[in-house]
């Protein structure tokens, strides 16, 4: 990037015309973005604006150069190299100003410049503009001078009464060369016939040749842009999937493990069950119940480990959803084994509470079981003083 605008405001263009002289040509159709490059390789200025495809000022800014102001809202410069004068139409008086400013700018920095040229050479001839060629700059050399005619404002021009906005120089983009005008745009390849001939079949093709190459440097430039950019988001669109693909994986791999810890915890359920069948049929023992209130607790500790991982995982799940990724289809699979999941929770919390319910209810049989039995024994034990009190009584001797 060998040149970089400095200053970009908006104004409409307009050529002298190349026949008369005294007249006014409008370059471009409407407001365009009117900018100042600097090339630090060569330590030149230019002006540069583009309409569309077409360079409507391509300039070489040099210390004998002058910029007038014709009334409030235009201005003119001539550039002998590019063998025309440039006219500026603006919206107001102060875009105006703000011009007239950077221009001065501009050439007091390549006054600057060229005061600096080796051996001390201050008439040193800067590079000329990048749309003048040696054919037409001889052709019409002479025809004007650095000060170039003054004309009036092209007043009566619609195109420079319409105001419009001023832009920064974002606005333009940034390439190396902004490409030149072709032949028959452009007032250089029109000089006064009285004093110079018109250029040959010769010069007209390489003219055409040079305006088609600027054109292809200007595509290519901004193709090498927007093909750095389409990268960049390639490889940032490249990593998140990368990103997502891992997330979906692990989640994957953990819905897979839930599969198996609910399928052991239903295997331990029914083992469970018939544990449980066979204490029903057995009606009870102390240690038998024990070990159930054990593997009852164990069961509800592991339920609820299982809902907090489940938590834990549906969050992540979540966090994945929320990647702005086409894995919609995989998520929605997500949630479906995730709601399965869930209701397998549910259906082992249910069983759980089956157990605790039939634990409780044999536990009450087993309360009322020792209960009779005590009743039993208690019976049992008034009976045995009965027989010894009879005893006692009816044979005295018997019992001694």
């Amino acid at each position: 990037m060998k040149e970089q605008p400095i200053f970009t405001c908006r104004a409409h263009v307009f050529h002298i015309d190349p026949k008369t002289k005294r007249s006014w040509i409008p370059a471009s159709s409407s407001a365009v973005n009117v900018s100042f490059f600097y090339d630090c390789s060569r330590s030149l200025y230019r002006i540069i604006s583009v309409e569309g495809s077409k360079a409507v000022i391509n300039s070489t800014i040099t210390h004998s150069m002058t910029f007038t102001k014709t009334s409030q809202k235009f201005g003119q410069w001539s550039d002998i190299r590019a063998n025309t004068v440039y006219g500026l139409g603006f919206s107001s008086e102060s875009e105006l100003n703000k011009f007239i400013e950077k221009f001065q700018e501009v050439k007091e920095a390549t006054r600057a410049t060229t005061n600096k040229a080796p051996n001390g050479n201050s008439s040193t001839t800067p590079v000329t503009s990048a749309n003048a060629s040696p054919i037409t700059s001889r052709a019409g050399g002479g025809a004007l001078s650095e000060g170039g005619p003054l004309l009036d404002p092209p007043s009566m021009q619609p195109s420079c009464t319409s105001p419009a906005p001023t832009s920064t120089s974002d606005d333009l983009p940034h390439h190396r060369s902004q490409g030149s005008a072709p032949a028959s745009e452009s007032p250089k390849h029109q000089p006064p016939e009285a004093k110079s001939p018109a250029p040959g079949p010769t010069s007209t093709t390489e003219q055409q040749l040079k305006y088609e190459n600027d054109r292809l440097k200007l595509a290519l430039a901004h193709s090498s842009a927007n093909a750095k950019k389409w990268e960049v988001e390639l490889a940032t669109l490249k990593n998140n999937n990368l990103r997502l693909t891992s997330a979906l994986q692990e989640s994957t791999a953990n819905v897979d493990e839930w599969k198996r810890q609910l399928h052991s915890y239903k295997e331990e359920n029914q083992r469970l069950k018939t544990k449980y069948i066979e204490l029903e049929a057995a009606k009870g023992g102390t240690e038998a119940a024990v070990e159930l209130r054990k593997e009852l607790a164990t069961l509800r500790l592991k339920v609820e480990t299982l809902e907090v991982e489940l938590k834990s995982k549906e969050d992540e799940l979540k966090r994945a959803m929320s990647s702005k990724q086409p894995s919609e289809e995989r998520c929605k699979t997500l949630q479906q084994e995730n709601a399965e999941l869930q209701a397998g929770v549910s259906l082992a919390q249910a069983q759980l509470e089956t157990a605790l319910a039939a634990h409780e209810s044999q536990r009450r049989v087993m309360e009322t079981l020792n209960a009779q039995l005590l009743l039993r024994i208690q019976e049992l034990a008034g009976i045995h003083r009965e027989v010894m009190i009879f005893h006692f009584t009816c044979c005295p001797m018997l019992v001694l």
